[in-house]
């Protein structure tokens, strides 16, 4: 059996931005080498997923990540690292330090140290993605090898530390000589070439909430036009810090009246919908050309064949009427995809839990697949 996936991320902060995916994929056992692929309507080289790198406070690694969404286990829970008392939203999705030991995941223990917590969950999934994709340490062919990981605000943590630090004592101001790199939005891409060795294209995407998305997006294009036969992509944040709950609870898009029931906060589509719940963690997949995948006889997971971006020119913060951006992004990478929209079996949704996101991103949804979006499946 075929299943179609079409994935939609987009941005309701600083700028709303849109990206869409579709996806062909097949089920069944991990080697799928013998189903047919859709070709992309591009002329370019196919392009493939071959390796899964999770961070999540839902579980470490893509295997427990997914059974805890199968189990319908919740990550959310009071904030823990921060007093959160004060906010008017304080609860969130934390990456346990427990279960998360960074040392395991950098060859070079200095760089722990030296950059910040979005980084050392970047470089942990890049690795995962590519030990599930079966390649060596001693990358093949480095050169050849990209990295293209997203992040809406790179080392927040870094920046309060130093930023009190230095308010605390104005008259000597010192502060650590990691500062700047440690919270620039590239250097989690950065550290991720340093501690692979991939000396491919590299560097950093910043769009939002839509990051991530359009940084999967860049790089397959990037292996497409055959400047990369693998790039590592994915995004990667640790936003659970008090200058972005303040501002995120100021901007009254924060789940306000789940305090004392964390885990009924997440409610994206809802009637009784009042905001999201800041979550943090990484999330990067290796994609590779199809004929690299074949000839190392790899698994592959599945094919990327559309990709769609834009923008509303709207608003700051509010998406345009009726999702008109949104539906934009969708239409451009089911075009590319040349496959119908009646293929598309999933839609991976935003879902903000605000007001003004959710709504319009329904009606985005609607006005791409028509009848077809609302269409009750067995």
């Amino acid at each position: 059996m075929k299943l179609i996936f079409a994935t939609l991320a987009a941005s309701n902060f600083l700028i709303h931005a849109s990206t869409a995916f579709i996806v062909p994929s097949t089920s069944g056992s991990r080697r799928r080498h013998a189903s047919p692929l859709y070709m992309s309507a591009d002329t370019g080289r196919r392009v493939v997923v071959t390796g899964l790198g999770v961070v999540s406070g839902a579980g470490i690694g893509h295997e427990k990540f997914f059974q805890s969404c199968l189990d319908g286990k919740s990550s959310l829970g009071k904030v823990t690292r921060f007093d959160a008392e004060a906010y008017t939203c304080s609860i969130a999705s934390e990456v346990s330090d427990e279960e998360f030991i960074v040392k395991d995941y950098f060859s070079n223990v200095k760089n722990i140290k030296s950059n910040d917590r979005y980084t050392h969950f970047a470089v942990a999934a890049a690795k995962m993605a590519l030990r599930d994709a079966e390649i060596p340490e001693e990358l093949p062919a480095p050169d050849r090898i990209g990295c293209m990981v997203g992040t809406a605000f790179g080392g927040m943590e870094t920046f309060e530390r130093e930023t009190l630090k230095l308010a605390a004592n104005p008259s000597r101001p010192r502060v650590s000589p990691f500062t700047i790199p440690a919270l620039l939005g590239n250097t989690a891409s950065g550290v991720i070439g340093i501690e692979t060795g991939a000396r491919g294209p590299n560097y950093g995407v910043t769009s939002a909430c839509a990051s991530g998305s359009h940084a999967i997006g860049e790089a397959m294009g990037m292996i497409t036009d055959g400047h990369a036969d693998m790039m590592l992509a994915g995004g990667t944040e640790a936003t659970i810090t008090p200058l972005c709950f303040a501002g995120f609870c100021a901007m009254k898009a924060m789940a306000t009246k789940w305090n004392d029931d964390p885990t009924s906060g997440s409610r994206p589509f809802d009637t009784d919908r009042g905001g999201f719940v800041m979550g943090e963690g990484a999330g990067v997949v290796l994609l590779e050309s199809l004929e690299s995948a074949k000839a190392r006889g790899a698994n592959i997971y599945c094919e990327l064949v559309g990709y769609g971006a834009s923008c509303d020119a709207h608003h700051i913060t509010t998406p345009a009427p009726e999702g008109r951006g949104l539906a934009a992004a969708m239409e451009i990478a089911v075009s590319m995809s040349g496959m119908e929209k009646t293929n598309v079996s999933y839609v991976n949704a935003h879902g903000t839990s605000t007001a003004y996101n959710d709504k319009f991103e329904t009606m985005a949804i609607k006005t791409v697949f028509g009848e077809h979006a609302t269409k009750k499946r067995r």
